[in-house]
């Protein structure tokens, strides 16, 4: 399981870095939703296929002890929030064309070790209908958050499968904001330009720490099973610095360093959606063949070379952040189509996210980062 955890916290930084070399603003997506997605079509992978994707994913267990730490991580997750202090629900589905002759292993193998809901639906017949179904599933496990998260036409009388993740998170801090505290204050979206944002302050103990040009704040959830890790480039380094400065190791070093200390904190609220189609990035990364449909080979699934490929990689999400807690929801769909051919000290430090930051929430057994992310302006939307 750690592996696989190891492996997830890699890809979810190299698929940030991808991100924001292409888009600007700020960003939230899920991770573990993307990989979660993406292992249930790997299982279905064969030949270059499967090598490029477990590249790209890093993806470093066999197939078979793949998923079932995937099953692992799972009910991992559901014992540690079987207390009910925090929400957390992800859940997994499966839309096959009615008839079509999908192998029975791999249905089996997503149904023992992902959980599926398995629903045939018409494409051929029906694709409008067989979207409208899928979105509703959607929307109803993230509470009327994401409506349409395929749009229209992106389902044809060609399409075959289609496979979904959604995650929910709903958790209270540990150690809410108060907010009467909260007061608008500037926020400088570049050294020399500022908006006036809804700046939360409490001053409490958490664990910190100050290294190399940056502030890194861990905010628990109620229950620890969760929190949240703020990393705060100072002004020199920017979040541009700061984004050439991510990986794993520094984060696992930055988390070694983080000690209980009295922090006054000023957080911005802030509230994010993003939506996102990933062909194009995680060909980029090294799964071209997937999106190829001369190449794909996913007879895994259907026994069949070069039949079936990716079509879309779809993924939406998004996150509230108040005095309260937050609300951070996301889905992902992938769409098979078939082929045409510091110290502790006495005086409290300051923690003033006043310039742009990044975040992730992560399960803190775990290690599993559940969703990544930039504010550069807590006034956008």
């Amino acid at each position: 399981m750690q592996k696989l955890v190891d492996g997830n916290s890699t890809f979810a930084l190299e698929l940030y870095h991808s991100l924001t070399n292409s888009m600007e603003g700020n960003l939230v997506f899920s991770p573990y939703s993307i990989s979660t997605a993406l292992g249930m079509v790997y299982a279905g992978a064969r030949g270059d296929t499967e090598t490029q994707m477990a590249q790209t994913l890093h993806f470093t267990l066999p197939q078979d002890r793949l998923h079932e730490a995937f099953q692992q991580l799972q009910q991992e997750r559901e014992q540690l929030v079987s207390g009910g202090d925090v929400e957390l629900k992800v859940a997994n589905s499966l839309w096959p064309q009615t008839g079509y002759p999908f192998l029975g292993d791999y249905i089996r193998l997503l149904e023992k070790d992902y959980g599926v809901w398995v629903t045939p639906l018409d494409y051929t017949g029906d694709a409008e209908t067989a979207r409208n179904i899928i979105n509703e599933w959607v929307n109803q496990r993230l509470n009327g958050r994401i409506p349409e998260l395929i749009a229209r036409g992106m389902l044809d009388p060609l399409t075959r499968l289609v496979l979904v993740n959604t995650i929910f998170v709903h958790a209270d801090w540990r150690f809410p904001f108060s907010n009467e505290k909260t007061k608008e204050q500037p926020f400088f979206v570049s050294p020399g330009q500022a908006v006036s944002a809804e700046m939360m302050y409490q001053q409490n103990t958490f664990r910190y720490a100050a290294s190399e040009g940056v502030q890194v704040l861990e905010l628990p959830y109620r229950g620890n099973s969760l929190s949240m890790l703020v990393v705060l480039p100072n002004q020199q380094m920017g979040l541009t610095g700061l984004q050439r400065l991510l990986s794993l190791e520094e984060l696992r070093k930055w988390e070694g360093q983080l000690s209980s200390q009295k922090v006054d904190v000023y957080l911005p609220k802030f509230h994010g959606d993003s939506k996102l189609g990933l062909n194009e990035v995680l060909a980029s990364m090294g799964m071209q063949d997937a999106f190829d449909a001369s190449r794909a080979d996913f007879s895994g699934m259907d026994g069949r070379v070069g039949w079936l490929y990716i079509s879309q990689v779809i993924h939406q999400a998004f996150i509230d952040v108040e005095e309260r807690g937050t609300e951070a929801g996301a889905a992902t769909a992938v769409i098979m189509s078939r082929s045409t051919a510091f110290g502790p000290t006495s005086s409290p430090v300051e923690f003033r996210a006043d310039h742009p930051f990044l975040f992730l929430i992560r399960e803190n057994s775990t290690g599993s980062i559940l969703f990544l992310g930039h504010v550069v302006d807590p006034t956008l939307e």
